[in-house]
């Protein structure tokens, strides 16, 4: 059994390919339909080119991810819209369908995945690795989105501002022009996950999110949010020094903010999880390339990118359990298996709804 797991999980490489050339890439559900990973490789080579969009270089350690996946394969990556949001992604691809400019593939968060979900818009596509990530039958078991890694939302801020210890310290005037959100809630997961943070932290549920809307409305009038969608180049250059994101960015801003003498903090209210998931896309100019990207992002050697990028994998548990994950990895995510909990897609579709009216009224528009 231990050497089956070591064959499932194994590192995507270039084998002997028995796929026909007329295999369509457009329609394969698993790699075995297209020749195996070898039968992707060689026709990701001919179309030779992957269009990934909304992948900022710092996030889940992207970076990394991009210049594996070129190294392996040899193709170019063209990246559009680093600092896009999920939903971005989608009109991207609906705006440029038929054209050799639309994404090949998706990084979504859950709420908009799932709202894709049987649309003809997202490819099912099984990748080898399937049975071992986790909450991937939960997501869908058709594997039109797969759950790719995960994360714990939180608050990070410069050392500049002291430390804050309770969320009402946000409140204080030395904060004021200083506190972003990522993103809008009513297209950004990781802003939607930001406002369940907050609303958990004062005791709200999942089903009712006014308590966190309240608060940032209290924010908004003190002065202290700004309509900011807050980036590394945000960041650095101090324009928002409170950033609500998820921690895995914050992880990596601490790192960054080292290397130059400066400190970058952390404050968690409560534990909310966020976690993304991949996606082909049904249009996909370059399908072959499209599910390679998938068959290697998780895999062990993506999983380690994304490990040592401060996110966990959600093949992590698998490889903690059958020891084969890197001590790299282990040592920048930690040996725990427990997620923070999150909300369904059903409880961010209702807070969703809320916040058409809500989101506006608390906090204005950008």
């Amino acid at each position: 059994m231990a050497a089956a797991l070591v064959v499932a999980l194994a590192i995507p490489v270039v084998q002997s390919s028995s796929a026909s050339a007329a295999t369509d890439y457009s329609k394969i559900t698993s790699a075995s339909q297209g020749g195996g990973i070898g039968g992707l490789a060689a026709a990701c080579k001919k179309e030779g080119q992957l269009n990934v969009i909304a992948l900022p270089l710092y996030w889940a350690n992207y970076g990394d991810m991009i210049k594996g996946f070129k190294a392996a394969y040899g193709v170019k990556v063209d990246e559009a819209n680093p600092e896009g949001s999920s939903q971005e992604e989608i009109d991207a691809a609906v705006t440029n369908k038929g054209t050799n400019r639309s994404p090949d593939v998706f990084d979504l968060g859950l709420a908009v995945a799932v709202k894709y979900l049987n649309t003809s818009t997202l490819a099912p596509y099984k990748v080898k690795n399937w049975n071992y990530l986790q909450f991937a039958a939960s997501v869908d078991p058709t594997a039109q989105a797969t759950p790719n890694y995960t994360g714990t939302m939180t608050i990070g801020y410069s050392g500049d501002l002291g430390t804050i210890t309770k969320l009402d310290d946000l409140l204080d005037p030395k904060f004021k022009g200083k506190i972003a959100l990522n993103g809008d809630p009513q297209g950004s997961s990781a802003a939607m996950n930001g406002i369940f943070m907050i609303n958990k932290a004062l005791g709200g549920t999942f089903d009712d999110v006014s308590k966190g809307v309240a608060f940032f409305a209290k924010l908004k009038a003190a002065g202290n949010f700004i309509n900011v969608n807050p980036t590394e180049a945000t960041i650095a250059s101090g324009q928002t020094p409170v950033v609500i994101d998820n921690g895995y960015i914050q992880a990596g801003v601490i790192k960054q903010f080292a290397t130059i003498g400066k400190v970058w903090k952390m404050f968690t209210p409560a534990a909310v999880g966020s976690t993304y998931n991949s996606a082909v896309s049904a249009w996909a100019p370059h399908p072959a390339c499209a599910r390679l990207w998938m068959e290697y992002t998780l895999s062990e050697a993506g999983a380690e990118i994304w490990a040592k990028g401060g996110a966990t994998p959600t093949l992590w548990i698998q490889m903690l359990k059958t020891k084969r994950a890197s001590a790299a990895g282990i040592a920048s995510i930690g040996k725990s298996k427990i997620i923070a909990e999150k909300a369904s897609s059903d409880q961010t579709a209702k807070a969703r709804l809320y916040l058409k009216t809500a989101w506006p009224a608390a906090v204005g528009t950008a």
